[in-house]
């Protein structure tokens, strides 16, 4: 019963989810057909039903026609959404270009403003007879129309540059592309698609750079030429206009510049020429590249004939056989002188904003003759001498400059010698020491002693190394005696030397000190030619000038002439006639006597600076004061270059020649003896030298002779005759034995041997 009890005992309730599912069961409808399969069996087909009024399309037939009307639907939405993203981008590519053109036409002038710029200026410059020695300054010839050219010319430049140019209007699309593609088959720059109109407003309103910004303006202002001016007046002004290199602007400058010629008389050939500078100005410039130039020309010439411009008989011919008579680089020594110009040109008129004209004093025969003197003396005895550089002056009396050599050679070096450098003028810087003792009350009769001296351990020398006791002051000037003028200079003191020097135009700082008697402060060449023109003229002050005139183009005004000055008297007439007397024995019988100048009446002094460093010579007569200078820019010495050697053998080349025709005058003060061996005295003593004709008994002397050379009378020179006896009370000293520098003149030579010592 227990057990029966136990196995019907009574169940508790049961809660929650398990309560819930405990009833649940799943029956045979409940499961899916197939038993335990879970893909579903097909069924066996049945036939599709027909849908009333349907019009016999079945289900797959309408499935296909619904597809090609989503499909044709696609494609037209497809289209339209194209159609409208290109408006889009059409419009805001619009707006863009609107806004770049607005952004360029805001860097640019004002287009209402907008004129064709002047040219720029020109500084022609000219000789006292109105030659073109030289043009500074952007070289524009005078304007051309086109019907003063011939017919080829203009059309070279259309067949090279811009074929289309009758076609377009200011920016050619067919060529830029066409450039384009050369570019890209060349993987370079080989071609350009600018036009001529375009090239003319990067010439007349814009820069060279290379920058889109700039390319942008230059299409602008193409457009806006194009609208302004006629195809005849952009090509005409661009002729006009373009650069030909060597600062020539213009076909006219250019013709004239290359050819000599004006542009109406150019061939074809230099026409071509002319057209093919163009692409590369600089580096095709005939008279630099003339290789370069011809090569250019054949192209053009090809391009000509292929535009039916010029026949083939034409471009053969042309080809064949041209005639090209291109000019030589300007590198004629004038180029000094129009740097000097440039230099005072400011000073004269100011700011140069037009074309203008410079008269010189430059005599244009007198330069060529001096440039010859200078490069040729150099030439065959630079090597012998070590001097590698040359510079002369010539100034008449009154300082107007006449020829300046600046250099051997302006194209390798433009630094001019004759005005720019200072160098030590040595001894030719004397004539203010003895100038100032005069001044003080010597005579050139006065006695001074030549020998050694000790200044403070300075112990200045002869040139010799030797010494000669009791000197007179000509002949310690024109023997070039050191420690005579070192002892005068400190009599006299070196302060008053210098006022000396300053007073007659040096104008450069000068150290007042003992050895300034010797020519150790440095000046320029100019200035020490032009302190020397005092002593040709009477004692009248001078300044160096080279400007007569500067006027406009057309000669409508005149902005510049030279004053007329009344020249001050720096020197007494007295001191004039007793320095000239002295400097006369310099070329008479001193350390010039090398100069020569037959009938002429001329002065001057050598110089000699330190270790053979600078060799000068300063000689004038009464038409000109000339000074030659030889040295090394870098200061080196020389092989014993002295001023009596090689200076003096220029200057008396570049004087004969500048002499030749005119009548001889006397420099105040001289005697009219003008060389020693054309004197009476000198001839008779010449009869005496071993091989020296006799002189011919017929022989007059020269009339108006006054005997002014030393006469020698046993051991006692006597002093040079005088030509004028109204010298300043001088100090006077009893005559002493005077030992004769027998290397220093012929007469030294002749009384040794003929007197002894």
């Amino acid at each position: 019963m227990a057990w029966g009890k136990k196995k019907n005992g009574r169940k508790e309730p049961t809660f929650g989810i398990g309560a819930a599912l405990s009833d649940l069961r799943l029956t045979a409808d409940d499961r899916v057909p197939g038993g335990g399969d879970d893909r579903p069996k097909k069924t066996p087909k049945q036939a599709p039903k027909r849908e009333s009024n349907s019009g016999g399309g079945d289900k797959p037939r309408k499935s296909r026609t619904s597809s090609k009307a989503r499909s044709s639907g696609g494609l037209g939405k497809g289209v339209k959404r194209l159609f409208y993203w290109g408006a889009v981008l059409g419009l805001w590519a619009a707006i863009a270009i609107v806004g770049v053109v607005i952004y360029v036409g805001a860097h640019l002038p004002p287009i209402q403003s907008l004129e064709i710029p002047k040219r720029p200026p020109t500084i022609q410059i000219v000789g006292m007879d109105g030659t073109v020695l030289a043009t500074r300054g952007e070289q524009a010839g005078a304007n051309v129309s086109l019907k003063d050219l011939p017919p080829y010319l203009p059309k070279a430049f259309i067949a090279i540059e811009d074929r289309r140019f009758y076609s377009h209007y200011g920016v050619d699309p067919i060529g830029i592309a066409r450039a384009a593609a050369t570019n890209l088959m060349h993987r370079g720059v080989s071609q350009g698609g600018s036009t001529l109109t375009q090239q003319l407003a990067k010439n007349l309103f814009l820069t060279q750079e290379r920058t889109m910004a700039r390319k942008l303006q230059e299409v602008e202002l193409a457009f806006w030429l194009e609208r302004k001016h006629s195809k005849a007046e952009i090509l005409e002004l661009y002729l006009n206009r373009v650069y030909f290199g060597s600062g020539a602007y213009g076909v006219e400058a250019a013709a004239q510049k290359y050819f000599g010629k004006p542009a109406k008389n150019v061939t074809v050939a230099e026409a071509a020429m002319l057209a093919g500078l163009v692409k590369s100005p600089s580096r095709l410039a005939p008279n630099r590249n003339p290789e370069g130039a011809e090569a250019r020309a054949k192209v053009v010439l090809a391009a000509m004939q292929d535009a039916e411009f010029i026949t083939a008989a034409q471009a053969k011919g042309a080809t064949g056989v041209p005639q090209y008579n291109v000019k030589p680089v300007g590198a004629g020594t004038v180029n000094y002188v129009a740097d000097w110009i440039g230099e005072v040109l400011d000073d004269l008129v100011g700011q140069v904003d037009e074309s203008i004209i410079v008269e010189t004093t430059i005599d244009p025969k007198l330069q060529s003759v001096a440039e010859a003197a200078i490069i040729d003396e150099l030439a065959a005895k630079s090597v012998k001498f070590n001097v590698t550089q040359g510079a002369l002056v010539a100034m008449t009396p009154d300082g107007s400059v006449r020829a300046m050599v600046g250099g051997r050679n302006y194209s390798e070096s433009q630094f001019n010698r004759a005005v720019t450098a200072k160098r030590q003028p040595g001894s030719s810087f004397k004539p203010f020491v003895y100038l100032t003792a005069i001044e003080a009350g010597l005579t050139p009769e006065t006695i001074r002693t030549d020998a050694p001296i000790d200044i403070k351990g300075w112990k200045p020398e002869n040139y010799t190394h030797e010494y000669f006791g009791s000197v007179t002051l000509t002949q310690a000037l024109s023997m070039s005696l050191n420690t005579v003028a070192v002892r005068l200079g400190i009599e006299v003191g070196p302060a008053s030397v210098v006022r000396t020097a300053h007073r007659l135009g040096i104008a450069s700082k000068l150290e007042a000190n003992a050895s300034i008697a010797l020519g150790t402060s440095e000046v320029s060449m100019t200035e020490l030619v032009g302190a020397y023109a005092p002593f040709a003229n009477g004692g009248l002050a001078v300044s160096p000038h080279v400007v007569n005139r500067i006027r406009t183009v057309e000669g409508k005004k005149t902005l510049y002439t030279r004053p007329s000055e009344t020249a001050s008297q720096v020197i007494d007439a007295r001191a004039v006639a007793a320095m000239n007397t002295m400097m006369q024995q310099t070329i008479l019988s001193g350390s010039a006597k090398k100069a020569e100048l037959p009938g002429w009446y001329a002065a001057g002094k050598t110089g000699t600076s330190q270790d053979f460093r600078d060799a000068w010579f300063i000689g004038y007569t009464s038409q000109l004061v000339t000074g030659v200078w030889l040295g090394n820019d870098d200061n080196s010495p020389t092989k014993k270059a002295t001023g009596g050697g090689l200076p003096v053998e220029i200057w008396s080349r570049f004087m004969k020649t500048a002499h030749q025709g005119l009548q001889p005058q006397p420099v105040p003060g001289l005697a009219p003896s003008n060389s020693f061996s054309n004197n009476p005295i000198g001839q008779a003593l010449s009869s005496l030298l071993p091989g020296s004709p006799a002189p011919s008994p017929s022989a007059p002397p020269e009339r108006g002779y006054v005997p002014s050379a030393p006469v020698y009378n046993g051991y006692r020179p006597q002093p040079p005759a005088p030509t004028q006896t109204n010298y300043p009370a001088a100090r006077q000293q009893p005559q002493q034995n005077v030992r004769p520098e027998a290397a220093s003149g012929l007469d030294g030579w002749l009384t040794e041997r003929l007197f002894g010592r």
